[in-house]
């Protein structure tokens, strides 16, 4: 498995923007897809977005579509998560996860996960 750290939350503004960060250890990230999911307080861990091993095809929540921009560096081993316009909404602990195989928007496709950074937007 790859081991995955997270950075680059905090408090923002509504309106503003935040890039998040994954850091993955392991020589064999490149063959990874990569994801961001959110959970909020009280609710589900939720999909926000997904990047294949090339980088060749993303997919994102309606609910952050156009907002978000996820992308990876496989040379970095790092897979971000660029934020625009965050909404109150937004707030939660992001985390990044990993598989090698899944092509999915379910948390419990993905068998590595990081520690998960907190995004706060205030209104």
């Amino acid at each position: 498995q790859v081991q995955l750290v997270e950075s680059g939350g905090g408090l923002v503004q509504a309106g503003g923007s935040l890039r998040l960060s994954c850091a993955a250890s392991g020589r064999t990230f490149s063959r990874y897809r990569l994801a961001w999911f959110r959970q909020a307080p009280g609710k589900e861990r939720e999909f926000v977005a997904a990047v294949s091993w090339s980088d060749s095809f993303t997919r994102y929540a309606d609910s952050v579509k156009g907002r978000v921009t996820i992308s990876r560096d496989n040379a970095k081993n790092t897979v971000y998560l660029q934020m625009n316009s965050l909404k109150p909404e937004d707030t939660a602990v992001y985390y990044c996860a990993a598989d090698l195989s899944a092509w999915s928007t379910l948390a419990r496709d993905f068998g590595s996960w990081g520690q998960g950074t907190q995004v706060t937007v205030s209104s």
